[in-house]
């Protein structure tokens, strides 16, 4: 059996070397050996496609509604400390006068 990675543009199986390439036959997708690794890491971004990491301090660009009460978190909001985290939100924080909270990464900017 062949020990391969998929490809990563259509996930087909049927990958093949060709020198130090890697080639997929259904899509004609072309990549090195050596990026097949490294594309499973998440990288999350903000708005603006800076990449955030845990403990950064980020803006919030809009005004979002707290779902379940009637509480706004306004836009220019300094939220600091944040954590990445898997599932539907990609940030975990804690904002001043609401409490622990989950954001998007798409509505926040890195500061």
């Amino acid at each position: 059996m062949s020990t391969l990675p998929p490809c990563p543009k259509c996930g087909s199986t049927y990958t093949y070397e060709d020198g130090t390439m890697l080639v997929c036959p259904e899509c004609a997708n072309e990549w090195s050996a050596s990026e097949a690794g490294a594309s499973d890491e998440k990288v999350v971004k903000d708005s603006n496609g800076n990449p955030l990491a845990d403990g950064d301090t980020v803006t919030v660009i809009k005004d979002l509604k707290v779902k379940g009460s009637s509480l706004v978190v306004k836009r220019g909001t300094k939220v600091k400390n944040i954590r990445l985290v898997d599932g539907d939100h990609d940030i975990d924080c804690k904002i001043d006068g609401i409490g622990q909270m989950g954001l998007k990464s798409e509505f926040v900017k890195k500061v």
